[in-house]
């Protein structure tokens, strides 16, 4: 019985819930706060009403943005029951067949008339409304129901709407992702709970909250970003529990070449004075000591700065002092030194995330690996597939097939992988009613590409001379004679 509370109540919807609004084709993820004005296809209503109520209900927008659950339609229509003509060849779209007006319809709707009893209006001062066929008459309704309906579905995130959403929406933010790729990345890196997965991805946080969302909250994953933070946007809009976050972990891509050479100091205060010490390994390797010991002491002198900026602040303070009180400079004095010990208690943060991510990627032995990014995979995927165990799959996306068939190249070469796959997929709706199914005419031309494979153990310990001494005995001899003959 308690289990049936349980799941019922994770079916309706709570308060500073993150859902997606939903209107045809059109997504929007919104957070439910109270009195809060939403704005959604050019209508504006309030979400007090939708708590408690279960997901997937259709609402309509009352007089001031109140929103009533919609009742259930009969069967059967006014407009069903009209009667259709058999050809639509003497219909002349001259725009003279509609009565009502712009301003009667206004009219109409000022009068608190609802969507279903504005298109009923329409169909009955439409001159050539009877005289179409059955199927046109249906295209008709539908395309003023999509015009006036002033319903809105509520639906819960997740990763297929989410998807969808971007897609349709910004495509640009995902890389121009499509939701069945999506569904083959997470498929193809065998995501599943209690798995460590490395994902580098700057689709605003969607391919990341997939990841998450197929965990369910049990494993760890390890967030690689690019710049001086991570992008979580779309992690938000999924509305995941306190302790889906407790398994999340983030970790700068410009650290990952100090962590593979052991020079990256995660006891640092300052991580990202420790980078700089550290650096690129392949640049290490060019660069004289005298550039590695500039760069060391850059930091020290950046410390020395503050500690002069804040002593010459206290000598200000001290001479207004003397002179009388001054509450204006005491205010800046506190916010100045507000403001330092927030950017203390920031970096002591950055520094544990950073040591604690570091630590799971020591190990080198994490489960998966996603790429996904407008930047060009090949040294990100060089970089990053060390950190995976002996056969494990790795998956990356990419908008164009250049960049996956370098890295297919340069993984042919250096070997430790099999199984490689570079694939595209081809999506296309189909209409499916009664006499008109058939193809979508609109549909996405293309929806990206996908490199996968999978990880081996390369046995390096074998000397160069070893591959002649397995050879078979008969063999060998036989060389030996032909050389010295």
């Amino acid at each position: 019985m308690a289990d049936n509370v349980e799941e019922d109540s994770l079916c309706r919807i709570k308060g500073e819930d993150y859902v997606v609004l939903k209107r045809g084709d059109i997504f929007k993820a919104v957070q439910i706060q109270q009195k809060k004005k939403v704005i959604f296809e050019k209508q504006w209503f309030f979400l007090d009403n939708a708590v408690g109520q279960l997901y997937g209900s259709t609402f309509e927008i009352a007089s001031g943005g109140i929103l009533q659950p919609r009742k259930p339609k009969d069967t059967e229509s006014s407009t069903d029951a009209k009667e259709a003509g058999t050809d639509n060849r003497n219909i002349v779209d001259d725009g003279k067949s509609q009565k009502l007006t712009r301003d009667d319809i206004e009219n109409l709707k000022e009068q608190g008339l609802k969507d279903q009893e504005i298109i009923q209006q329409l169909v009955e001062n439409s001159s050539t409304f009877s005289g179409k066929t059955k199927y046109a008459q249906d295209k008709y309704i539908k395309k003023k129901k999509k015009k006036y309906e002033n319903t809105v579905t509520i639906l819960k995130p997740s990763c297929r709407i989410l998807a969808l959403m971007y897609h349709g929406r910004e495509p640009g933010k995902i890389c121009h992702l499509r939701y069945d790729l999506l569904a083959q990345m997470l498929t193809l890196a065998n995501i599943h709970a209690g798995s460590k997965v490395l994902v580098f991805e700057t689709c605003a946080g969607l391919v990341l909250g997939s990841v998450m969302e197929r965990m369910g909250g049990y494993g760890s994953v390890v967030q690689m970003y690019p710049g001086g933070g991570p992008v979580r946007a779309g992690v938000e809009s999924f509305g995941f529990p306190a302790h889906f976050h407790d398994m999340l972990h983030e970790f700068p891509i410009c650290h990952v070449n100090a962590l593979l050479a052991g020079t990256l100091d995660t006891t640092a205060k300052d991580p990202g004075a420790a980078s700089k010490q550290s650096g690129v390994a392949a640049e290490e390797e060019q660069k004289p000591p005298k550039a590695e010991q500039t760069e060391q002491m850059s930091s020290p002198e950046e410390i020395k700065t503050e500690e002069i900026k804040m002593e010459e602040i206290k000598m200000e303070t001290n001479s207004g002092a003397d002179d009388g009180y001054d509450p204006e400079k005491e205010e800046r004095e506190k916010r100045i030194e507000a403001k330092a010990q927030e950017k203390k208690v920031k970096q002591e943060e950055k520094r544990k995330k950073l040591a604690s991510a570091a630590a799971l990627l020591e190990g080198r032995n994490a489960d998966g690996l996603v790429i996904a990014s407008r930047f060009h995979p090949c040294p990100v995927l060089m970089g990053l597939i060390k950190f995976l165990s002996p056969s494990r799959p790795f998956v990356v996306y990419s908008q164009y097939k250049e960049p996956l068939i370098e890295c297919y190249t340069k993984l042919k070469e250096q070997g430790g992988t099999v199984n490689l796959r570079l694939a595209d997929t081809w999506l296309r709706h189909y209409q499916v009613l009664p006499n008109r199914t058939h193809p979508v005419l609109l549909m996405s031309g293309g929806g990206g590409y996908l490199l996968s494979g999978t990880t081996v153990a390369a046995d390096r310990s074998k000397p160069a001379g070893s591959q002649r001494a397995e050879e078979p005995a008969p063999k060998r001899l036989k060389m030996e004679e032909d050389t010295d003959g």
